[in-house]
């Protein structure tokens, strides 16, 4: 990435766009100098279509100078804007500098809209409707990409209205997940079980603590192999909210059911990430989206 983003760049795009507008006057300037041998008839020789022939006369004055004009143009327009790589123009504008300005003007002009919400508790916040309306608006905007607009989540994505939470599901915790975002992390556990049948028969330990179809036999084989999994999701396979791990015992699968899913997890290991969005979302804006989360699987207070 650091090849993108690099000094070089910055030089490639001023160097191209100054030898670009040179190039326009260079040539201009030999299409003005240049002189073409003529016949008598003052053509250059070039017949097209049989009758069509090219005549030796220079470019038009209005032409040449509406050129001139573009150029001096495109050399002011430079001096003004940011055009040359990222030397500053003498302006001081730039998009990002305008969307900062267009960004504060709109929370300026949202901010007492959400002053309204920001006492009231989430539990409470999630009963009410104008509240909630603006917390499903965010929702479609910020979440939705991966949590689906019905908010049931998919393969990878948890299903956020089934009261089932990898990292707490109140208030605080949704908010600190929202806010900060989450890294759920499982490691390639293999070598810690042992042989690959060992990674089969924990498969169908794992499956046996949610009550799920397994072989018993190979479940009670692999019983002794969970103990590379207690560490994380308990000895009851009840799961750790604090590491995020999930909940063995409830029969909600984030990343596939069955043995052949679970071998996969133990062989390659899980990487969960979901990014923070404090940098798009204002604290207030959080806030009821909060609230919004929270009420998906709760009963708001009245």
């Amino acid at each position: 990435m650091s090849d993108f983003t690099s000094e070089f760049w910055h030089l490639y795009v001023a160097g191209l766009t100054l030898i670009s507008i040179i190039a326009c006057l260079v040539l201009l300037w030999v299409s003005g100098t240049t002189k073409v041998k003529a016949h008598g008839d003052n053509t250059t020789g070039h017949v097209w279509d049989e009758d069509l022939r090219e005549m030796n006369n220079p470019l038009p004055k209005w032409w040449v100078y509406l050129f001139i004009i573009t150029v001096v143009f495109g050399l002011i327009y430079g001096a003004l804007y940011p055009m040359f790589g990222s030397i500053p123009g003498k302006l001081g504008w730039s998009s990002t500098g305008q969307y900062e300005a267009e960004k504060q003007r709109n929370l300026e002009a949202i901010a007492p809209i959400y002053a309204a919400f920001s006492e009231m508790e989430p539990e409470k916040l999630a009963g009410d409707p104008a509240a909630m309306a603006i917390g499903e608006r965010l929702f479609m905007n910020y979440c939705a990409q991966c949590h689906g607009s019905d908010a049931r989540g998919s393969r990878g994505f948890p299903n956020l209205t089934d009261n089932d939470w990898l990292w707490g599901g109140d208030p605080e915790s949704i908010r600190t997940t929202i806010t900060h975002g989450r890294m759920g992390v499982m490691p390639p556990m293999a070598a810690a079980v042992g042989t690959a049948e060992d990674v089969t028969n924990l498969a169908h330990y794992v499956l046996s603590l949610s009550g799920s179809p397994h072989d018993s036999v190979r479940a009670t084989l692999g019983k002794p192999k969970y103990a590379a999994c207690a560490a994380c999701h308990g000895p009851e396979g009840l799961g750790n909210t604090a590491l995020g791990a999930p909940n063995l015992t409830d029969n909600i699968w984030l990343h596939g059911w069955g043995v052949d899913a679970i071998v996969r997890a133990v062989n390659e290991g899980i990487t969960n990430v979901m990014p923070a969005q404090n940098m798009l979302l204002t604290e207030q804006q959080i806030h009821v989206l909060t609230a919004y989360v929270w009420g998906l699987s709760n009963q708001p207070k009245q």
